[in-house]
């Protein structure tokens, strides 16, 4: 695979899940990445495992000098900036009216505010032909019980995907946004402690299982390669087509009585 010969990428989140698995698929496609994480034991594990290939460092995404010198490094290291990659998120369980103000806005600034400042110091260094995609969720889409801040920051990154596309089109960047549903990952991990709560992203997924997060490298790689040269403004959902059917009650799952 050579889709990405010649581009550099920067990747938010880039220490593990999802991110982790794009820095690599982009890597194994010829690209040279620089990987922003608030990890830095696991971004130096990245490092060691891709070599030379990869910049890393520890960058908060609701810091705007972070994100700054983030994308200054893409540059500075490798030449250039032809991608990126805002996929740092976070996520929180609890009703609105149990719901804590400074939770909201923390959600809102990791997963709203993170893809703003990403896509705006990325943008400014990228040239014609240019490619950022962001993180979003099924949830942009999809409602769920007690995910308030989480679906308004996701539903947030759909149209700030749309609005960024609109502007930066003319400067020959596209921007594209990805919704997966169930993927595991560290972030993820705590709900596979509930069985029920895999069961009820299962039984309510046309495919039967969640995904892993190769697969949803394996569309990013794309929507970043010049395969999708015509590609922009878009929300594509990677969930197996869970959009269809009903998105589980997570609270009324965890308070269900453990088995013995």
């Amino acid at each position: 695979m050579s889709r990405l010969d010649g581009k550099v990428a920067l990747v938010t989140g880039g220490a593990s899940g999802i991110g982790r698995e794009a820095v690599r698929r982009f890597v194994a496609e010829g690209a040279r990445v620089v990987a922003g994480d608030l990890n830095e034991d696991l971004l130096g594990a990245l490092a060691d495992e891709l070599g030379d290939a990869v910049a890393v460092q520890r960058s908060d995404v609701t810091v705007e000098a972070d994100v700054e010198a983030l994308a200054a490094l893409a540059v500075d290291r490798f030449g250039r900036l032809d991608i990126a990659f805002a996929n740092a998120g976070i996520g929180a369980i609890t009703r609105l009216v149990d719901a804590d103000a400074d939770m909201w806005k923390r959600v809102l600034d990791v997963n709203l505010t993170g893809p703003f400042l990403t896509i705006k110091h990325a943008a400014r260094r990228m040239g014609e032909g240019g490619s950022i995609v962001v993180t979003a969720s099924l949830n942009a889409v999809q409602a769920g019980v007690g995910m308030g801040a989480y679906c308004s920051s996701k539903a947030g990154v759909a149209m700030l995907t749309q609005v960024a596309a609109l502007e930066l089109g003319p400067a020959g960047i596209r921007v594209n946004a990805v919704g997966p549903g169930l993927v595991r990952t560290p972030l993820t991990e705590g709900g596979f402690a509930f069985p029920g709560i895999v069961d009820g992203y299962v039984e309510n997924t046309p495919l039967g299982r969640y995904a892993t997060p190769e697969e949803i490298a394996g569309l990013v790689a794309w929507l970043a390669s010049d395969e999708a040269s015509y590609v922009s403004g878009s929300l594509y959902l990677i969930d197996g087509g869970a959009h269809t059917m009903r998105y589980p009650d997570l609270i009324e799952i965890v308070s269900r009585p453990m088995e013995p």
